[in-house]
């Protein structure tokens, strides 16, 4: 009788932490998981609340969006606010502008953070640790301080209202070769070595092997440096003089004159700029998992 007790209690499965306690209750793993997903979903809506309020006040009146204490719901849904600002401003040719400037600053900063991330993380020369110190420091610049010796160079080369002026001060960024340095010190060195015993150049090395490993870090990059100037107000407001360069940012300043600002307008045109970057988001999710996930990799 005893040795088959024993070999029973032996045969049993061992208790895990996610298992529910003799008197029913759920475990403490269990209900922490819980909380965590309740919390989660607390601040996913708390986060929502603004764009909600944003959508709903797009849809209102004039006077209704200037009362003092505006309504949660709109009263009486007025759609054709939309089609109001169309008219007001060229809301398409700055949405245009919008992409092919933060496209333009994208493409130009990821392609400059890839080749100097591959020459801190793999080309070794005197004083690269200094140098990446020091180029690492210009983050502590503020964006407004160099904001002056910017125009005054973007003066005396004449490209104030271009392109050339809007894109190329924004074609460097020292938080992306950073980024991307520490990806790169993720990668193995045998892929190189194997490499370069086969003959393989330096830049077929990166343009091969680095880049394509590479990739969802690049691209997180990439869409991370295009949200960012999509938001961008500061220097397309200085830069840009005309609707030929005018970014949505700087027009949804007609909105607002000395008279006060026509909100249920500016919230409607600031919808319509919105959407893309929720597309592109859901476009670009899996890259944005991928590249943050693989971050993780580590640096020697």
């Amino acid at each position: 009788m005893t040795s088959d007790l024993i070999e029973a209690r032996a045969a049993a499965p061992a208790p895990t932490a996610s298992s529910r306690r003799a008197d029913g209750r759920p475990a403490k793993a269990e209900v922490t998981a819980k909380l965590l997903v309740f919390a989660t979903f607390v601040v996913t809506a708390f986060t929502l609340i603004p764009i909600v309020m944003m959508v709903l006040v797009a849809f209102q009146s004039d006077a209704d969006a200037m009362r003092a204490t505006p309504y949660m719901i709109p009263p009486t849904w007025h759609p054709e606010n939309f089609a109001r600002v169309l008219t007001m401003v060229p809301l398409g040719q700055h949405l245009l502008n919008t992409v092919i400037f933060a496209g333009g600053t994208a493409i130009l900063e990821t392609v400059t953070a890839a080749l100097a991330a591959y020459a801190f993380a793999r080309i070794k020369f005197r004083g690269r640790e200094a140098l990446f110190g020091v180029y690492l420091a210009t983050l502590m610049i503020p964006t407004q301080v160099t904001l002056i010796p910017q125009f005054i160079m973007i003066a005396r080369l004449q490209w104030v209202d271009t392109w050339w002026g809007m894109i190329l001060p924004y074609a460097f960024t020292a938080l992306g070769v950073f980024l991307l340095r520490q990806f790169f010190l993720g990668i193995p060195m045998e892929y190189e070595e194997a490499a370069r015993i086969d003959g393989a150049s330096r830049w077929q090395i990166f343009t091969g092997i680095i880049l394509p490993m590479a990739v969802p870090a690049v691209a997180t990059l990439a869409v991370f440096k295009f949200i960012a100037q999509w938001n961008n107000l500061l220097w397309p407001l200085v830069v840009s003089n005309t609707n030929a360069t005018r970014t949505v940012t700087v027009g949804l300043q007609v909105f607002q004159d000395t008279q006060g600002t026509q909100w249920n307008l500016l919230l409607a045109a600031a919808t319509i700029t919105t959407v893309p970057l929720i597309i592109l988001f859901f476009l670009t999710q899996r890259w944005f998992v991928r590249g943050i996930t693989m971050s993780g990799l580590g640096g020697r």
